[in-house]
């Protein structure tokens, strides 16, 4: 997204780097550098690194970095162009007019509010005689009109064009409804049908308040060819691993932790019951990019899936993605109910807030799963549930945590603490032993060890690649040595990404304008990351002689990297004698 250079630099300018990570990440000065606990991955030591004098954040960690709006972006899941606008409106500044730009926004405003209409539609609906059934069963599920009106649910007629034509009158274009995800597209003859028919329908609404997307729960029980639950596609505004449904609301909850259902009925159940932290995943397993949003509301998850063999291999899944993104995991396992929705309707709030405070942890959780696979009346099946817990224990990283649950293993099989104990120790030596193995492998590959984290990003010529990061380290410092760089282009450079990068800092320098990381633009949030990593990493004096050795190793690489067919080795060869006058 081509923005003006100069606006760019005024926008960071104004949006100093520590001022916008310090609304989200707690800062505590160390020298020149700011430390916290990184918003991105879970951790327990502050490896997150602001650095105010170059304008950039990078983790130590998980290896994200860039500029101020590259930070905009990963926090709030943006694009580049809407992580400009944020930070032009934080600071009150106006977005200069861009075509490409403005076309993009436009089309995403248009998608908000054609969504927002369509809910108003489907909302409508379900109060009209068309609607009648959807209504009676909505309300037999124990919804009253409050809660319809506050999730905005709503009904999707049996209609071929029901939600087509009530748009249309609205003024948006048959391209705007196809790329909404709302419609489905006739192969004979183009014309365009409602996706949703004959569904209570469920708005999927974002943290900022935008209808993104829709779920439909079929009506009729009786086809058996459709889907009981239909999800809007992926569109540009909706992307359902990175929403979650309710959290827009569950997001203000005063409780201290989220419960994580898998179903819209079990999460509006209990907002109903006042558990007003609940959230569903979107019919999909839990992703990453979902624990990761949970964790920027709580650090605490009480995770609540189906008791059936689906919902408990779901429960497994999620354990470590959640634990991943740094948050603390609860397991409630439902008893005399099969979700929670059907509980909370038997036995009512009181009995299942007694439910959550005997919910285990997820190391409980664990133990009892793997119980319930052996019989311990035989020996062998014992052996077995012993040494599979001794393994669990042993990634415990307390030694008292490994104790604790190592004793309760113990007196589940009825031997003693001892036995148990040694062979916790077994496995956790063995864990360790196979952990540095690991590191050993990585320590006696140093040209590995180099390679970029991101596998997007390969080093062919690791020799002029290291010269490649230094001299960009170097001008980044201080931009009067591009000066000194002149006979570079970015065909020099042996790697493409530290190329682009080199010939918008030169250009920029050319331009009088300010060289730094937030400069570059048309970069992946990776690509950034691995950027500000190189500056984090090169951090040596600052020399001509250093910058000339920079200089001299890649055109030297590059020259002989031109050098690649028998053909070409001759000429190259040919030339050098006839340098040195050597005839023949």
């Amino acid at each position: 997204m081509a923005f003006p250079p100069a606006f760019l630099d005024e926008l960071t300018a104004r949006n100093p780097i520590e001022d916008v990570v310090g609304q989200y990440v707690t800062l505590r000065r160390s020298g020149s550098n700011l430390f916290g606990l990184c918003p991105f991955h879970g951790e327990k030591t502050a490896s997150f690194s602001v650095a105010p004098d170059k304008g950039i954040y990078y983790c130590f960690g998980c290896h994200k970095g860039g500029s101020v709006i590259n930070f905009q972006m990963e926090i709030e899941g943006l694009s580049y162009p809407d992580a400009v606008r944020a930070l032009a409106k934080r600071v009150g500044m106006e977005v200069p007019e861009d075509e490409q730009y403005q076309s993009r926004y436009r089309q995403q405003e248009r998608l908000w509010a054609l969504h927002k209409e369509a809910a108003r539609y489907f909302h409508s609906c379900l109060y009209a005689p068309v609607g009648a059934e959807a209504l009676k069963y909505a309300q037999g599920r124990g919804m009253p009109k409050s809660t319809l009106t506050k999730f905005g649910i709503g009904y999707a007629p049996d209609s071929w064009s029901g939600l087509v034509d009530a748009m249309r009158k609205k003024g948006y274009t048959d391209e705007e409804l196809k790329d909404s995800g709302l419609v489905t597209v006739s192969k004979k003859n183009g014309n365009l049908f409602d996706r949703f028919r004959d569904r209570l329908m469920f708005p999927i609404i974002d943290v900022r308040g935008n209808v993104i997307g829709f779920g439909g729960r079929i009506m009729n029980n009786n086809d058996k060819s459709a889907a009981k639950y239909l999800n809007s596609p992926e569109t540009l505004i909706f992307n359902k691993r990175k929403n979650l449904f309710a959290l827009n609301l569950a997001k203000k909850t005063k409780l201290g932790y989220l419960i994580l259902v898998e179903g819209y009925m079990d999460a509006i159940a209990l907002h109903q019951y006042g558990f007003d932290c609940a959230v569903a995943s979107l019919g999909t397993a839990l992703t990453e990019d979902g624990a990761a949003l949970l964790s920027r509301y709580t650090d605490q998850v009480v995770l609540i899936y189906d008791g059936d063999t689906a919902g408990q291999n779901a429960t497994k899944r999620a354990i470590p993605i959640l634990e991943k993104a740094g948050l603390q995991v609860k397991v409630l396992q439902m008893r005399d109910a099969k979700d929670p929705d059907e509980f909370l309707k038997k036995f009512g709030a009181d009995r299942f807030k007694l439910l959550l405070e005997e919910s285990s942890n997820r190391v409980e959780y664990q133990l009892n799963a793997i119980l319930k696979k052996y019989d311990l009346r035989d020996d062998d099946q014992r052996v077995k549930y012993l040494q599979e817990s001794a393994e669990l224990v042993s990634t415990l990283g307390s030694a008292v945590q490994r104790e604790v649950y190592g004793n309760r293993v113990a007196e589940a099989a009825k031997i003693s603490p001892e036995a148990m104990k040694m062979e916790i120790d077994r496995a956790f030596k063995r864990r360790i032993g196979r952990e540095k193995k690991k590191q050993e492998k990585i320590d006696l590959a140093p040209a590995q060890k180099l390679q970029p984290k991101s596998r997007t990003i390969r080093y062919d010529n690791m020799k002029s690649a290291m010269a490649e990061e230094m001299l960009l380290a170097l001008i980044l410092r201080e931009p009067a040595l591009l000066d000194q760089t002149a006979v570079l282009s970015a065909g020099h450079f042996s790697v493409p990404l530290l190329g682009r990068a080199y010939e918008q800092l030169m250009k920029r320098h050319l331009e009088g304008l300010d060289v730094s990381l937030a400069g570059l633009e048309d970069f992946t949030s990776e690509e950034m990351s691995h950027i500000a990593g190189i500056l984090q990493r090169n951090e040596g004096p600052v020399s001509d002689q250093a910058l000339k050795d920079c200089v001299n190793t890649i055109l030297r690489e590059h020259q002989t990297a031109s050098v690649q067919t028998e053909e070409d080795i001759r000429e190259y060869q040919k030339r050098l004698r006839e340098r040195k006058g050597i005839r023949g």
